[in-house]
């Protein structure tokens, strides 16, 4: 419990009351409890903790967001087939990077190519909205809602691998060991419903290309409550948290109340503080008996709903439906909701490849920023929307008659990893609709104006939600550990 949070002083509220004490304090027997599950089903029958207000108790700047949603398109979406439109680059294709372009940088699968030959986007651009914004063709939708958009274009990264940009883009480090965004997050600021996990996890089903691994949620040194938590597709969204055949909720809960008894018993001999926080988690579980599956019924949604979603979003699983189980966890307090979506990585065959990939998320991603704005919940729900790196501006595959952009052929080029530019958007939530941040040089390979590196998107990010970002730290093997590490400054440019 956190003195310095308002909501963790004074008497417990009426929905926070054990069944033990509701039935204390009223003394009206099986109506009291009828009573109970009618106020609240998830915690007529457990011992439901004070609300968690995170160890920051309250902001300490004044929020403009409340929670996050990440659409992350793991892999490394190219920036000039979305949102860094870049003609030099069609006029100019198949002639060599030149040499004051590139500066000696360090590559990766294209060392072995003896060029490195331009290639321009096989899509048309235009502008949309008041801010003129350049959008790809492939993303119809996201160009609808540009004025709703803050289109980053001048973003950059330490790593051209996939496991250190991913990780460091999730957990501000290039090395695994260190907490997510979302486990600092629920750290700090706590959770807003005490039935639901503060972060949870959401992966595309059925997608191939880069593994995601549990460590990119996970809460690394922090307490173990705060690391995320995965929702799947299907009749058990959580693993483990439905009872076995033959014991009842009844049961669970008389289970639990002997489990804490034990446990408080041992706690006053040994003194461990960690036995709370297993009873936390035991109690945290059956509460979630009776919620997860109440926010992840999309059965109740209506169907302009699902149609403005798009097709995919009645099969549980789909980016689509993940889009749709976002917007319903956030309504309910859940303070950071991590969606992944694999497949972006096109060595080869990429404009082929970026279709699908465009097709499966234009689509929810902005029916999602539109169905908040709709529900009034887009001015404290930040959304971003991008990967872990860009793409360079020459092909992997060397471009030959055969895969001429003019040819009847596609080709079977795709762009190579690149670290030094790459395009990502936030929407809602204190970003500053409308904007366009930084510019790339003609051949969106260097940034020209305005450079935004990991830990600054970071320290931005955490400015929105209220948080100075070198003041949320915890301290470790004798040294105080943050999500911007030793750097970072947050992008005022990037605020409302």
């Amino acid at each position: 419990m956190n003195p310095a949070c308002p909501q963790c002083a004074g008497p417990a509220p009426l929905d926070d009351l054990s069944r033990r004490a509701f039935l204390a304090r009223f003394g009206m027997g099986l109506g009291s409890v009828a009573l109970g599950d009618l106020l609240n089903p998830a915690r007529a029958f457990a011992a439901a903790p004070p609300m968690d207000c995170g160890v920051l108790g309250s902001p300490q700047l004044a929020p403009k967001a409340k929670r996050v949603i990440y659409l992350f398109m793991s892999g490394g979406p190219s920036q000039m087939e979305t949102f860094d439109y870049k003609p030099v680059l069609n006029q100019r294709e198949g002639e060599a990077l030149p040499d004051s372009v590139r500066q000696g940088q360090a590559l990766g699968a294209t060392a072995n190519q003896n060029i490195l030959a331009l290639k321009g986007s096989d899509f048309a651009f235009a502008q949309h909205g008041q801010s003129g914004a350049w959008v790809s063709e492939l993303l119809p939708h996201t160009a609808k809602i540009a004025d709703e958009l803050c289109i980053m274009r001048s973003l950059y990264t330490d790593s051209m691998n996939h496991d250190p940009a991913l990780t460091q883009m999730q957990t501000g480090s290039q090395l695994s060991g260190r907490p997510s965004i979302g486990a600092w997050l629920s750290y700090g600021l706590g959770s807003d419903n005490a039935n639901l996990p503060s972060f949870v996890v959401l992966i595309t089903k059925g997608m191939r290309d880069q593994p995601i691994f549990a460590r990119l949620w996970g809460n690394a040194f922090l307490p173990a409550r705060h690391q995320g938590v995965q929702f799947r597709a299907g009749r058990d969204p959580v693993l483990y948290l439905g009872n076995p055949e033959g014991v009842d909720p009844e049961g669970r809960r008389l289970l639990l109340d002997r489990m804490r008894e034990l446990h408080e018993h041992q706690r006053e001999n040994t003194g461990d503080a960690s036995l709370d926080a297993r009873v936390e988690q035991y109690e945290m579980a059956y509460r979630m008996q009776t919620s997860v599956p109440d926010v992840a019924d999309l059965s109740g949604e209506p169907d302009y709903i699902f149609d403005e979603y798009g097709p995919d979003s009645r099969t549980p699983g789909t980016f689509a439906a993940n889009c749709l189980l976002a917007r319903r966890l956030a309504e309910r307090g859940v303070k950071f909701i991590q969606l992944y979506h694999r497949g972006w990585d096109q060595h080869i065959d990429l404009p082929e490849l970026i279709k699908i990939q465009c097709k499966e998320t234009d689509q929810p991603a902005a029916a999602l920023v539109m169905d908040l704005k709709r529900r009034g919940m887009l001015e404290d729900t930040l959304i971003v929307w991008g990967g872990e790196f860009g793409r360079t501006s020459f092909a992997q595959k060397p471009i030959t008659a055969d895969n001429d952009r003019n040819s009847n052929t596609v080709g079977n080029y795709g762009r190579d990893h690149h670290p030094r530019c790459f395009s990502m958007w936030m929407a809602g939530g204190g970003a500053k609709p409308g904007h366009i941040h930084g510019e790339t040089d003609d051949f969106s390979y260097n940034i020209a104006r305005d450079p935004v590196h990991v830990h600054d998107f970071h320290a931005t990010m955490l400015a929105m939600l209220g948080i100075d970002h070198e003041q949320l730290t915890y301290k470790f093997q004798g040294r105080r550990f943050r999500l911007t590490d030793v750097h970072g400054k947050v992008v005022r440019a990037l605020m409302a």
